[in-house]
């Protein structure tokens, strides 16, 4: 009896054996996978005051005409329109696409989960990072207003608005140039328009007064 327990006794020893190795390569791994997964980067300081370069920027009206003239529709700039926001206003629930794509002028400031983008010293806008929904009731609609949620995702800013036209845009924030300038790349489309329209926009960081 004692020699046919024998075989068991190795047998068990060596799945013992087996299973310690296993441990201890799962354990490594897992160490050496520790060891490889980046710190999250701090988010990129985005507050502050921003001047539209024009130089670095995309044209607003020329990205609009690109649109229209893919709808099939007419243009409205004449070949002496000395103007750079031909396609600018409209109606007022379409005033969003306006500002994110035409002012020249953006303060930005954290609030808590709060961005508030004031465009031109004048028109505020929140930005939601919190992850909140929002739902409007159908009794609510004439009281709709803008609407935007924001996130970060590898150093990025992105933003996700819903105008009062019932149209998008898609946004991304970003620092470049060691932080000198915000590159703003939009993806926008009014409800009006068959069309996406993406521009591009850069600003400029304002060095904050003395003291």
């Amino acid at each position: 009896m004692r020699d046919l327990l024998h075989p068991f006794r190795a047998l068990l020893a060596a799945v013992l054996s087996a299973s310690a190795v296993l441990s201890a390569v799962l354990l490594l791994h897992s160490a050496t996978l520790a060891a490889q997964t980046p710190v999250d980067a701090p988010v990129p300081e985005l507050a502050g005051t921003w001047v539209f370069n024009e130089d670095a920027s995309d044209s607003t009206d020329d990205k609009v005409e690109a649109a229209l003239r893919k709808m099939g529709e007419r243009v409205r700039r004449g070949w002496f329109e000395r103007r750079d926001d031909v396609y600018r206003g409209g109606p007022a629930e379409q005033e969003l696409y306006d500002r994110i794509s035409y002012d020249k002028l953006l303060e930005i400031d954290l609030s808590g989960d709060t961005y508030v983008f004031t465009y031109a010293g004048e028109y505020e806008r929140p930005v939601y990072t919190d992850n909140r929904s929002r739902a409007v009731s159908l009794t609510e609609l004439d009281r709709v207003e803008d609407f935007s949620m924001g996130h970060w995702e590898n150093g990025k800013l992105y933003v996700e608005a819903r105008p009062r036209d019932g149209g998008f845009a898609e946004e991304t924030y970003s620092l470049i140039n060691g932080g000198a300038q915000l590159q703003v790349e939009l993806y926008i489309q009014p409800r009006s328009f068959d069309e996406v329209i993406e521009i591009v926009r850069v600003f400029d960081r304002q060095a904050a007064p003395a003291p």
